[in-house]
């Protein structure tokens, strides 16, 4: 049952596929809605570290394949699911789908990670779309969890 189960989220950026593009493979860029830390750029077969300070978790993202401006497919996270983060040019922007799966959870615990990574890519589309379109970052990472 879980191998057919994904989460998609998608968003609107009104900006140009590539500077969408460049946000989601370059850390100077991402850093700014996502993760805080990164240890290089996604490059095709490699793997780098993401990194989350304020929750001290990090996780290692291998990138199988990138075509640039349209696709970048890589493997993550604890049990680790494919992710693919797909780009098409719209009329008036950038239309991201964000697709995870390979869950190999079950029951509900299934039901939980996709819960949890549909609301995740959620809010990394969110925070993308306010950086790249009016330059703020909005915190909403940071502020998902905030510390008690």
């Amino acid at each position: 049952m879980s191998s057919t189960v994904y989460v998609e989220a998608q968003m609107l950026i009104r900006k140009p596929v590539e500077d969408v593009f460049e946000a989601f493979i370059n850390p100077e860029v991402t850093t700014n809605f996502w993760f805080t830390k990164s240890t290089g750029k996604l490059e095709e077969g490699k793997t780098v570290t993401w990194e989350w300070e304020m929750y001290n978790v990090q996780s290692e993202v291998k990138t199988l394949q990138i075509i640039p401006n349209q696709l970048i497919k890589t493997i993550w996270g604890e049990p680790s699911t494919n992710v693919d983060y797909e780009f098409k040019t719209m009329e008036n922007g950038t239309l991201v789908v964000i697709k995870s799966y390979g869950f190999s959870q079950t029951g509900e615990e299934l039901l939980r990670q996709v819960n949890d990574s549909t609301g995740g890519f959620t809010t990394v589309l969110d925070g993308c779309k306010a950086y790249l379109e009016h330059g703020i970052n909005l915190r909403l990472i940071e502020d998902k969890f905030p510390s008690k």
